[in-house]
């Protein structure tokens, strides 16, 4: 989650295991706060948040990883002023074919290298190579 407010200060994020509260005040002094009740709970403890001259960015780890929520929040409803960073989109839908297709992708690669190969035969080199450059 993203929460963009330019040259924000007094900056404070709670983050529970159903909840985020977040609160800062902009550049003109304005006072914001939002609280979001998550769809489902969530791992606070493995969450953080980074913050930057333009944004607070919080990194928020969902309770079961591999379950997709149909929404961010609790209620039916999406506030205006939420919406969806595409950049960091996860499709749940396929994600289990990509992954099976790298695996086997690795595993081919794998018997490529291991496989036992006779040595190459070296019966085209000369013996004598290196002591004939030393006789000019």
């Amino acid at each position: 989650m993203e929460f963009c407010v330019e040259d924000s200060t007094d900056v404070h994020v709670l983050l529970e295991d159903h909840r985020i509260v977040f609160s800062c005040k902009n550049a003109d002094g304005v006072e914001l706060y939002n609280e979001i009740e998550f769809y489902a709970k969530v791992n606070s403890k493995d969450s953080q948040d980074k913050r930057s001259g333009r944004s607070i960015t919080c990194f928020v780890r969902k309770w079961k990883e591999k379950v997709a929520w149909p929404r961010l929040t609790k209620e039916d409803i999406k506030p205006v002023w939420l919406s969806v960073d595409f950049d960091n989109w996860r499709d749940w839908e396929g994600d289990e074919e990509v992954e099976l297709a790298q695996v086997e992708h690795y595993a081919e690669l794998l018997k490529k290298v291991s496989t036992k190969r006779p040595p190459p035969a070296m019966d085209d080199l000369d013996d004598d190579s290196d002591s004939g450059d030393a006789t000019n």
